[in-house]
């Protein structure tokens, strides 16, 4: 088998969504979410060879989770199956047609034991682009190390990698975060941040210049800035870039910041300037808000102008 294009490490959960209150009851309907299964899953969409490592449970639930990502074209050869611990739940009511609330369950979980020893092999076969977020590091010590080993053990092989900082300040504190991510950002070549993110990756209180500064001189090639509806700036040692957003009627804004990076690294693995590579991230973008889930409405490699060439309303026949 050719060497594949991206490796991606993380948590998967099984995601149960409400389209009203929780606590009213009614209907559940079962998905696949995590950040790096999502950033997978974008990526096979689009034609290229993507991994999927982490841990999941040994009954039903982890299945699902397998069957999904391997529906999706992405490589489950690597995960392994917890006999002790579950998959991790996440829960997302709809509370308004604007809001949507999001409970997790994951103390415990499957996905929070991944350790060193899990990723070994998996990086061994080797990969064009590492891919994590900052979620995985936060879920437990042994998760902590894996993804700092992963990261470490890439930057020394010479595999570029993606850091999505991706705080949740429901796992850990930003004392905390910045602790542990802030020297991973040195092994980075592509970091991808929110404007109050960036500073969990440099100085404490940095702003975004500074930030930028630190990172740039510490051997990160591009740090991407997510501006939500203002679209997305790119720095670089040859200055900055920004890309507007594709203007769309958002229905569902999870998993949008997955979209981008999965987006922004197909075309980094397709050759595309910098510039067509942040137009690629903020059009995956679009398609996640624009569409219900996760990752579901995310486009095919044939269907990527369908965002951006045609009109609102528009009815393809």
């Amino acid at each position: 088998m050719s060497e594949r294009d991206l490796l991606t490490v993380g948590e998967a959960l099984v995601s149960l969504r409400s389209p009203g209150p929780l606590a009213a009851g009614g209907p559940l309907t079962m998905h696949l979410a995590g950040a790096e299964s999502n950033v997978a899953i974008g990526l096979a969409r689009l034609g290229h060879r993507a991994a999927w490592v982490g841990r999941v449970s040994d009954d039903e639930l982890g299945e699902f989770v397998l069957r999904q990502l391997r529906a999706e074209g992405v490589d489950t050869a690597g995960v392994r199956r917890d006999p002790d611990r579950p998959t991790g739940l996440m829960f997302l009511e709809r509370r308004t047609a604007d809001v949507s609330r999001v409970r997790y369950h994951r103390a415990g979980s499957a996905g929070a034991a991944l350790c060193v020893d899990d990723l070994r092999a998996p990086l061994a076969a080797g990969a064009r682009l590492l891919h994590l977020s900052g979620i995985t590091p936060a879920l437990s010590d042994s998760a902590r190390d894996a993804a700092t080993w992963a990261v470490r053990t890439a930057a020394e092989s010479g595999i570029p990698v993606c850091l999505d900082v991706n705080y949740r300040a429901g796992l850990w504190s930003r004392e905390r975060a910045r602790a542990t991510l802030a020297p991973l950002a040195g092994c980075a070549s592509v970091i991808v941040a929110s404007t109050d993110e960036l500073d969990l990756v440099a100085e404490p209180d940095a702003d975004e210049n500074a930030a930028v500064a630190d990172l740039l001189r510490r051997g990160v090639r591009a740090v991407l800035v997510k501006l939500g509806a203002d679209g997305a700036r790119a720095h670089t040692a040859d200055g900055v870039r920004h890309v507007p957003a594709v203007p769309v009627t958002a229905v569902d804004t999870v998993g949008a910041g997955d979209a981008f990076t999965a987006g922004y690294l197909s075309g980094y693995l397709d050759g595309l300037d910098l510039v067509d590579r942040l137009r690629r991230a903020v059009a995956l973008g679009a398609f996640a808000v624009a569409g219900h889930g996760d990752w579901e409405g995310l486009p095919r490699r044939d269907e990527l102008s369908l965002i951006t060439g045609s009109a609102a309303g528009t009815t393809l026949r």
